[in-house]
């Protein structure tokens, strides 16, 4: 059930037709090795926490590093075909593993506050409650070396202050809670690997993933929100669609400007040049997939109560666990979007049908850049 709720966290999906082969099986093994340092610490159920944003501290300590220590062999695992493969460990694996978890039991936190589809019932919201609770315990119990936590800790009371609160409420208030967080781990990524003058860049480009992110979250939940009421900073701040977009456009380029300051011992290494094809390239990307959603038919007004709304009625559980089945044995889950929340009844965005129109997309290893050279620094394609 945990998770139907927790379907591909993050919004740092890189499809394999955008990545070489080498910087795929290289985003993999990070990927990999969160999810198994999950299991690991916390047993087999925190495995579904596994964030592919949170991925990218493991990243960028492994691209701060000039060894690859830490990266192991692992077993067959479903995920992978049930193949073997080489994943990443050790403390940039254990950072990305801490933020994952108390990333998703806030995120559940916020599900069953919300009693969004099945957490409407009782008993499920009651269990969800449990695992996020126990989540955030365990986390608050085993925070990587010399990490404070308090800033992800601190995310939910804080964003619930912002949407309780009395007054005025802009989007980068309303952001900054998860800007904050975010940051905290980018930085100790310089900690983990020894290059304190990394920290000051890595912070500003860390609020601004956190930032983009929650944006890009908004967006994606507009529609829904308005439908039921719940609060949503692009209506909450009175901003507006429009400016919500700017705003999100704006983050990826502060990280296109940030990241070249980041000091780095091999820059054509793999890590190295899958951090800059993952916080430059693909938030470009993420940026395109949620504007291209939310332009159809977004408006910068929230519907009037009086309005026509041809819901359909929510599903109860039993018949809500047939249409999750539904979803999954019919393949529409992994190519339908959007597809229809088997226990709200209501159309929704498809995060497992984000790779967009592969038939058209290439390797593109330097797309999005200006000017007279490539902003890739040389990266290759072939490699």
């Amino acid at each position: 059930m945990i998770a139907t709720f927790l379907p591909v966290l993050g919004i740092v999906r890189p499809c394999r037709h955008h990545l070489s082969p080498a910087l795929h099986r290289r985003w993999m093994a990070h990927l990999c090795g969160t999810c198994l340092t999950l299991r690991d610490g916390h047993g087999q159920l925190a495995r579904a926490a596994t964030n592919v944003d949170a991925l990218l501290v493991s990243v960028l300590t492994a691209a701060q590093t000039e060894t690859t220590r830490g990266d192991r062999r692992a077993g067959p695992c479903p995920a992978r075909g049930m193949r073997t493969a080489t994943v990443v460990s050790g403390e940039g694996a254990q950072l990305a593993a801490h933020a994952a978890l108390l990333l998703a039991a806030g995120h559940l936190t916020d599900h069953v506050d919300d009693g969004q589809g099945v957490l409407r019932h009782r008993p499920a919201a009651a269990l969800t409650r449990r695992i996020a609770d126990r989540w955030s315990a365990r986390a608050r119990a085993t925070a990587p070396r010399g990490f404070d936590p308090s800033a992800l800790l601190a995310v939910p009371a804080r964003q619930h202050a912002v949407e309780h609160g009395t007054g005025a409420v802009t989007l980068e208030a309303a952001t900054a809670p998860t800007a904050d967080a975010v940051s905290a781990a980018f930085v100790h990524t310089a900690v983990l690997a020894g290059r304190p003058a990394n920290a000051a860049p890595l912070a500003t480009a860390g609020a601004a993933f956190g930032r983009l992110a929650h944006l890009l979250d908004a967006l994606d939940d507009l529609d829904d929100d308005r439908r039921a009421g719940r609060w949503n900073p692009v209506d909450a701040s009175g901003a507006g669609v429009a400016a919500t977009r700017t705003l999100a456009r704006r983050q990826v380029e502060v990280l296109g400007a940030t990241l070249p300051a980041v000091e780095l011992p091999a820059p054509h290494a793999l890590d190295a040049r899958l951090a800059h094809r993952l916080l430059v390239h693909e938030t470009d990307r993420a940026v395109v997939r949620t504007l291209g959603r939310s332009e159809q038919p977004s408006t910068d007004q929230p519907p009037h109560p009086g309005d026509s709304d041809p819901r359909r009625a929510p599903r109860g559980f039993v018949t809500g666990c047939v249409a999750a089945a539904g979803l999954c044995c019919t393949g529409q889950l992994c190519c339908a979007d959007p597809i229809v929340g088997p226990w709200s009844g209501q159309p929704r965005p498809n995060p497992c049908a984000s790779c967009c129109d592969c038939t058209s997309c290439g390797c593109d290893c330097c797309d999005s850049c200006s000017g007279d050279g490539c902003c890739c620094d040389g990266c290759c394609c072939g490699d």
